[in-house]
């Protein structure tokens, strides 16, 4: 997931073929409305949380990147150490595309600042500068090197200032396939004996597209080879791109998040074709049941949830829960994360760039709103907290 601002058993009540996503979007929407009018629904709004999103715990405890407090993120390390601490689901991983079509899990397609790619003399003439999402990007990309080549590299950590305890693992652990992840899902669902979830991201779609590399396409083709793109499959697909979410909704059955930047922020796939919807069009009640017609929930920034004032405390929550639960959508905003510079400034503690604050009352806060679950690095801190929240 950026940070610009981010499974139950698969087989068990599979939908028939051309029925999931249209009859389980009318009963999540009666479900919201029905339930209070007292109307029956259709037959399956009973039956479409076996298996399916909203059987998950809740709140939900969302690996982010993995253990990223812990590990660096997007490595088997980070997303192994999630899973032993207690994540419902690990996000593994942000998709991006090598020169040869292969899907890869890294943060975003530069990746000098999570590789040791810039220690390799025989890539130093890969550097260069594109415009990624409108913005001047100057590193090594994933679709200038091959499979082959992108293996020969080894992960780093991305904020070493916030998480110098981090560095220790280093060099350890190569750049994962989101085919090696599909295999290590069913191989930790066999040994831990509960489905695993995974979190997997589209990222920069319309930019990869552009390239001759789609997104979409790619995730649906391995989904489909893994039997992994049902209705109540244990992989929920986001991206902050509503176009692609679209695009995955025609492919794949599996449960759709848009994810949703600051408020005055634009999607990048609305700059391309001229929409001049923001992210706060999007979060009101029109926008929302818009969403509703092709997606199961959304992933808004926590300061969509509650805003921050000038000095960076937790104002009023907004009716974005509210409004967002009254068409059927959960919400899984992002991200919460331990550290100081990270935490809502009242729970700061010191001024130590890498020093915990106090995140158990930042989660309770965030808790207390109903959202359904969050993205965070530390998933034994929110494993905690909302053992706290539910018990206290």
């Amino acid at each position: 997931m950026s940070t610009h601002g981010s499974q139950q058993s698969q087989g068990s009540q599979e939908e028939p073929a051309g029925t999931g996503r249209r009859a389980l979007l009318g009963a999540a929407v009666l479900g919201a409305s029905g339930a209070v009018l007292g109307l029956a629904g259709p037959a399956r709004a009973d039956t479409r949380h076996r298996g399916g999103l909203k059987s998950l715990p809740k709140p939900t405890v969302i690996g982010h990147r993995g253990a990223s407090g812990y590990r660096p993120e997007h490595t088997f390390g980070s997303y192994q150490l999630a899973l032993d601490l207690g994540a419902d689901v690990v996000e593994a991983g942000d998709l991006v595309v090598t020169r040869d079509g292969h899907l890869v899990c890294r943060h975003e397609p530069e990746i000098g600042g999570t590789t040791d790619v810039a220690d390799h003399p025989e890539f130093a003439a890969r550097r260069t500068t594109k415009v990624l999402d409108g913005v001047s990007t100057t590193g090594w990309f994933t679709e200038d090197f091959t499979l082959a080549e992108l293996k020969t590299l080894r992960a780093v950590e991305r904020i070493p200032a916030n998480r110098p305890h981090n560095t220790l693992y280093n060099g350890r652990w190569e750049i994962p396939t989101f085919e090696e992840v599909l295999r290590w899902q069913d191989e930790q669902t066999r040994k831990r004996g509960k489905q695993v979830w995974i979190y997997p991201e589209t990222k920069h779609p319309t930019y990869f597209r552009k390239l001759g590399l789609g997104l979409e396409e790619r995730v649906a083709k391995l989904l489909r080879k893994y039997g992994k793109d049902k209705w109540n499959s244990p992989v929920i697909l986001q991206s902050f791109e509503p176009t692609s979410i679209q695009r995955l909704n025609t492919l794949v059955d599996n449960p759709l998040v848009v994810l949703l930047s600051t408020a005055a922020s634009r999607p990048w796939d609305f700059v391309e074709t001229g929409d001049p919807r923001t992210v706060a069009d999007l979060v009101t009640p029109a926008g929302l049941r818009e969403i509703a017609g092709y997606a199961q929930g959304i992933g808004p920034t926590l300061d969509l949830v509650v805003p921050k004032d000038a000095a960076g405390n937790l104002t009023t929550p907004t009716t974005l829960v509210r409004d967002a639960h009254a068409v059927g959508l959960v919400l899984h905003p992002y991200t919460m994360r331990n550290e100081n510079p990270f935490l809502p400034t009242s729970f700061r503690k010191g001024t130590d760039a890498d020093a915990y604050g106090d995140a158990f009352g930042a989660f309770q806060a965030y808790f207390a709103t109903g959202i359904d679950g969050v993205f965070t690095d530390n998933a034994d801190t929110a494993v905690l907290a909302r053992a706290d929240f539910v018990n206290g």
